[in-house]
């Protein structure tokens, strides 16, 4: 925890004075860049609130993860982001890249990462996190449904997020199918799955692509599908017709790491 806040009173001191004045000018809504998902959700996702998304299967944490890392740029629109995680995820999910994080479009001099040794002590970072108005986002990955995670430690996640104008992302690995997702105080649910890029010239592996459904949104209407694709280069989401894929033989992971989620024949990155 100090060696957070000390990472936190970094940020605060890149920043000028005039962040809390900022953070209440921000647009209330940030868009995705795919105009049809956009259109549902109203205009897009709402800034300083706290949105979950699902990995239903340990083979979806590398979705799930480049999904939410893609909102929580969107969202920072060129502010700071953190990322907190549990440790013991560094070797069984895979450790973060820093030059797949590089290539996926995350400055390094904006981005910082958190470990704690369990549930508990990654919310108590999350909420530290939230605090911290230079933030533009946070992402909080937690495996499965512990009992730190509950109804009270989403709520109050999602009033320090509008407190401070900081959007959260829970990442939530092995929940969303099989194991049914606990109520929580998030304005969004997503769940995110696997999926194959499309070739770029000669075969390569394309940008990231996640098969993503709405399961919930606050004031709207949700269970809706969209196959998405990242554009590093403009940093943002775009929709993918079906008719139009022409995936790689093998899966390629949507988000580069050290270690891989899931089995699969060694290609070149897809970020």
């Amino acid at each position: 925890m100090a060696a957070l806040r000390l990472a936190l009173a970094r940020i605060e001191g890149r920043s000028d004075g005039g962040v809390q004045a900022a953070s209440m000018e921000r647009a209330r809504l940030f868009s995705l860049g795919a105009a049809d998902v956009d259109a549902f959700l109203g205009g897009g996702l709402s800034r300083a609130s706290l949105h979950e998304v699902l990995a239903p299967r340990g083979a979806d944490w590398s979705a799930a993860s480049g999904f939410a890392l893609a909102l929580a740029l969107r969202a920072a629109a060129g502010r700071p982001v953190l990322w907190a995680r549990q440790d013991f995820l560094e070797a069984e999910a895979g450790r973060l890249n820093g030059v797949g994080l590089a290539e996926f479009g995350v400055d390094p001099a904006v981005f910082s990462l958190v470990l704690g040794r369990d549930a508990q002590a990654v919310l108590r970072a999350a909420v530290d996190a939230a605090r911290c108005r230079s933030l533009g986002a946070a992402m909080i990955e937690i495996s499965g449904c512990p009992r730190a995670l509950d109804l009270t430690a989403t709520l109050r996640l999602a009033r320090a997020a509008e407190r401070s104008g900081v959007t959260l992302f829970l990442l939530r690995i092995r929940v969303g199918e099989a194991t049914r997702a606990p109520p929580s105080a998030a304005v969004s649910r997503w769940r995110a799955h696997a999926q194959n890029s499309r070739p770029l010239f000669a075969n390569a592996p394309g940008a990231p692509n996640f098969s993503v459904t709405l399961l919930r949104h606050r004031g709207g209407a949700a269970d809706r599908s969209w196959r998405l694709e990242w554009q590093r280069d403009r940093g943002f989401l775009r929709e993918i017709a079906e008719a139009r894929n022409a995936p790689l033989s093998g899966l390629v992971p949507a988000f580069p790491g050290d270690g891989a989620a899931v089995s699969a024949t060694p290609r070149r990155r897809a970020g």
